[in-house]
């Protein structure tokens, strides 16, 4: 059977990319913010709140069971997808932020103490900054930076100096989000490891373009969204060792999380739930199940060769655009070109592409330090996904053109 990948076909399981944006057809390039949802997932909500909405866990009757089977059977799909070895290494959380901060309130808290370091790279998102921010300064820890060079790589021989026996953690980014950078993460985990570090990687932009293996990657922890993933938003997950789950204390208190509860002391229910407190986003994790079956229907492979041809194909045409600038060469990347006009600015650029149709993302992308180490203020930001094509990078980069054309009249 020949392996083709029919975009085209794909783009119909999608119904908010038949719209029209002022009479001109979506063009919808701002896939690193959040993804499109396929019919499939819209459907499975429907489904959930329409057949079987209950809560979970704590009830006989019949709709609360069948809720139970499907959000357990989400996790199931999760530890399949990034090859967890068991669902209790999968914590439902509210997206990659609320894992990260649950590590460093968890792990962080319990693990680092005055004098420590934490080591993450000049390109993380700030949620992977101001956590740690936070808990340098209650343990009085200190933070270190890896630092990158001008092609937004990391500079690794960096990187292993700043390794010192005081060093608890390691928290990366797997993809750049606003570079599209893909960071050299086992090589990092093998050197962590080495010295005896955890490392977290923050995957927001990994699972959603490169197949994830977390047993081969070896990492620690690993946190992604599920709306950057095909899925509904509120919905996130925390992928983290058995063994080291069992030796963390709970991040929140409240239902589901508890064993036993007296005036004089409570105990704690057993992995993954002593860290999923309240009533979860039952029907985010049942999207999320589904929009996972459908991204691994298409082949998490076949993605990957497909946007890397966007990427290519958009880096040769934008470079023929005068006075554009891409930031961010890296040698590996991924689904993300960011680019800058010495006399237009960002917003600029991103007002005036809307009123083609094409949606793009225009700021500093949540990574202020980053646009410091560049001495810009911000970027325009172009991101791909499963359902983009070869003829809406064409759109691109003639609206570009036009916008070049319009500020130099």
């Amino acid at each position: 059977m020949k392996n083709t990948y029919d975009v085209y076909k794909i783009r119909e399981d999608f119904p908010i990319l038949k719209i029209k944006i002022r009479n001109k057809p979506l063009c919808y390039l701002d896939n690193a913010a959040t993804t499109q949802k396929p019919q499939q997932v819209l459907d499975t909500l429907n489904k959930y709140y329409t057949s079987m909405n209950s809560n979970i866990h704590r009830g006989v009757h019949y709709l609360s069971g069948v809720a139970t089977d499907a959000y357990e059977e989400a996790r199931i799909k999760v530890k399949n997808f990034i090859n967890a070895k068991s669902g209790k290494e999968i914590i439902f959380t509210r997206g990659t932020t609320e894992s990260i901060n649950l590590v460093a309130n968890s792990f962080g808290r319990s693990n680092v103490k005055e004098g420590d370091e934490i080591i993450i790279s000049n390109m993380e998102h700030h949620s992977n900054i101001v956590p740690w921010q936070f808990l340098c300064n209650e343990k009085k820890a200190k933070l270190k930076i890896i630092p990158i060079d001008d092609n937004g790589e990391i500079i690794f021989d960096e990187f292993l100096n700043l390794i010192s026996d005081k060093t608890k953690l390691i928290s990366v980014v797997y993809v750049s989000n606003s570079l599209g950078t893909v960071n050299p993460v086992k090589e990092i985990i093998e050197a962590a490891h080495k010295n005896n570090i955890p490392v977290l990687l923050d995957a927001a932009q990994s699972v959603n373009h490169l197949p994830v293996n977390v047993q081969k990657l070896d990492c620690e922890f690993l946190a992604f969204s599920g709306h950057k993933l095909y899925g509904p938003t509120g919905i996130g997950v925390l992928y983290a060792k058995e063994e080291i789950l069992k030796t963390m204390p709970p991040f929140m208190g409240g239902g589901d999380m508890i064993s036993k509860v007296t005036f004089e002391e409570t105990t704690f229910n057993e992995l993954p739930f002593k860290f999923e407190a309240g009533t979860s986003n039952i029907a985010g994790a049942i999207g999320l199940g589904s929009a996972i079956d459908y991204v691994t229907s298409k082949g998490i492979d076949k993605i990957a060769n497909h946007e890397a041809d966007l990427l290519e194909y958009a880096t040769v045409r934008l470079k023929e655009v005068p006075g554009l600038k891409i930031i961010g060469n890296a040698r590996q990347k991924s689904a993300v070109i960011s680019f800058i006009f010495d006399n237009i600015h960002p917003h600029d650029i991103g007002t005036f592409l809307d009123y083609e149709g094409v949606a793009i993302r225009t700021g500093h992308h949540c990574t202020q330090p980053l646009m410091q180490r560049y001495n810009i203020a911000a970027t325009s930001r172009a991101s791909f996904g499963l359902y983009n094509t070869i003829e809406e990078v064409d759109i691109l980069v003639d609206s570009v053109k036009r916008v070049i054309e319009v500020f130099n009249a």
